[in-house]
C-alpha cells in the first residue's frame, strides 16, 4: 500500500529525487569520430588490453598467502598476540588505552 502526499505517491517523490548517473548530453564529435574508427576496424569497445598475470608470480603469492597466517600466529608469543588484540580493538572502538 503506498502512501498518498498531494497527488503523487511514494514511488514518484523518491524516483524524482534520485540524480542520474553517468555521461549526460550528446556525444563529443571527436569520440563519435573515435567510436567509428574503431567499429571500422573491428577493433573491440574496451580500449583497455587486459594485462596476463606472471602464472609463477601468482603462485609464489599464492604459497605465501596460505602459509602467513599459521606461521605468523606459531612464531608470537601469547603476550605479543594479546597485545595486537589490544591495538587492533582500541583502532576499531576507538579508545585511548
Amino acid at each position: 500500500m503506498l502512501e498518498r502526499t498531494g497527488n503523487r505517491d511514494v514511488r514518484e517523490r523518491v524516483s524524482m529525487s534520485v540524480p542520474k548517473r553517468g555521461k549526460q548530453g550528446p556525444e563529443d564529435s571527436n569520440e563519435i569520430a573515435f567510436r567509428v574508427v574503431r567499429e571500422s576496424l573491428g577493433e573491440s569497445e574496451n580500449p583497455i588490453s587486459e594485462d596476463k598475470k606472471n602464472p609463477a608470480a601468482v603462485s609464489l603469492g599464492r604459497l605465501g598467502g596460505l602459509k602467513g597466517g599459521k606461521a605468523r600466529a606459531a612464531k608470537l608469543t601469547a603476550e605479543e598476540r594479546s597485545a595486537i588484540a589490544k591495538k587492533a580493538s582500541n583502532a576499531r572502538w576507538n579508545r585511548d588505552e
